[in-house]
């Protein structure tokens, strides 16, 4: 019963105590309708009452963050008892509430409700509060209902003609020709030579020890060919969603990872957060989807530090051929990592996501980044309001004030 029925019960009784003292016959009826509305309207909510199934459903199949998302909500009486009004309660992880009004439409109830410019993220949708009333609102029920999805909304990412991180010739159109470099085979020993077979493999110090040709065996190592690794570090992120800078820097690493992969180029996506997640990518197709889908649900929450996963020498970044660093902390460690790297002739670049910006601060001055400049580490900085395609796309560039302290 609610407050409105308990209300109307009370103005009924005492009527009929008013009607019965005074013996006034009129206020009789009126006083005999306003209490026995409230009880009728408690059974026919209490009648209603009954299990029911929820579902949902929403516009496209990939969501990406900045759009509105369309949402039907569909809800299923196990009986065929009409209810006299539904509504339903719906919270959306991060997106907040929203309260529905249900229709019948052909036995079922329908409601919709949209919701507008949705962040980043995987959006748990929470049981389902249903409140069943009757149209005067003198009593109600109500229930949870387990409808449990997740809304996955993508990072919106930019379209990368080239990387600042390409190296070889530039092109007529000032597009720079991108080397490739030979991947998967490792020395693996050696044998005896077999008639036929080319005298380039001959390993002539074990020749020279057993008397007779041998040849280099290999064996073909699966490795990525580039790695882009995501640092989670919760200390360096700046401003609120979606313009933190870690949403930024989820957009930078997503759109190097598509670049490459549409370049033909196998590469590995690795998010330095608790549940270290890793997403090898050679397709545009359920690979591609699911790397996707785990930037959609990065989170900064890393419990180590990003040098951390260069230690490994087993670890996917530190196997890979090519290494792409997206940070917004530029710690020793990590600058140590990148040289030794530089000064093997592994290929490496870093993207440093100028934290404060996205706070309203002035850029704090990074001198390492000038020294990886120096030892040959393409470097790109990505600043609150910049464009992410040209930060990422052109010739990476220092903010004055650092270039200052060269």
């Amino acid at each position: 019963m609610t407050r409105k029925g308990r209300a109307v019960l009370a103005i009924g009784l005492a009527a009929w105590g008013v009607a019965w003292l005074f013996g006034s016959r009129a206020l009789f009826p009126v006083a005999a309708g306003l209490v026995i509305a409230v009880p009728v309207a408690f059974a026919w909510v209490g009648i209603s009452r009954q299990r029911v199934a929820v579902s949902r459903r929403w516009d496209g199949h990939g969501v990406v963050e900045g759009e509105d998302v369309h949402v039907d909500l569909r809800l299923e009486p196990s009986s065929r008892i009409r209810l006299p009004l539904a509504s339903a309660r719906e919270t959306v992880g991060r997106l907040g509430g929203q309260t529905v009004e249900l229709r019948r439409q052909d036995g079922v109830y329908v409601g919709s409700y949209t919701l507008r410019n949705v962040a980043r993220g995987r959006h748990r949708f929470e049981p389902v509060h249903i409140t069943i009333s009757d149209p005067w609102q003198l009593a109600e029920a109500s229930r949870d209902v387990e409808a449990r999805e997740v809304l996955v909304v993508y990072p919106k990412l930019v379209d990368l003609d080239r990387l600042f991180s390409e190296g070889g010739a530039t092109l007529s159109d000032g597009r720079r020709l991108f080397v490739r470099r030979p991947a998967g085979l490792e020395f693996h020993t050696v044998r005896q030579h077999m008639p036929g077979e080319s005298l380039r493999r001959v390993h002539w110090p074990s020749t020279a020890r057993a008397g007779t040709l041998m040849v280099k065996e290999f064996e073909d190592s699966p490795r990525d060919e580039v790695a882009i690794l995501l640092d989670g570090d919760a200390t360096g992120v700046a401003g609120s969603s979606p313009d933190s800078s870690f949403d930024a820097a989820v957009r930078a690493a997503g759109s190097i990872l598509r670049a490459h992969v549409r370049a033909g180029r196998p590469a590995v996506l690795v998010l330095n957060t608790s549940e270290r997640e890793v997403q090898s990518v050679r397709t545009d197709g359920p690979e591609w989807e699911r790397a996707l889908g785990a930037l959609a649900g990065a989170v900064p929450d890393a419990h180590t530090p990003v040098t951390a996963l260069l230690d490994s020498a087993d670890g996917p970044a530190a196997r890979s051929l090519e290494l792409v660093v997206v940070t917004s902390r530029i710690e020793p460690g990590l600058v140590r990592r990148l040289l030794e790297r530089a000064l093997s002739r592994r290929p490496v670049a870093l993207v440093h996501v100028d934290a404060p910006t996205f706070a309203g601060r002035p850029s704090t001055p990074q001198p390492a980044l000038l020294q990886l400049q120096a030892a040959g580490v393409p470097v790109a900085v990505v600043r609150g309001g910049d464009d992410l395609r040209q930060a990422l796309s052109g010739s990476p560039a220092i903010a004055q004030s650092e270039a200052a302290l060269a």
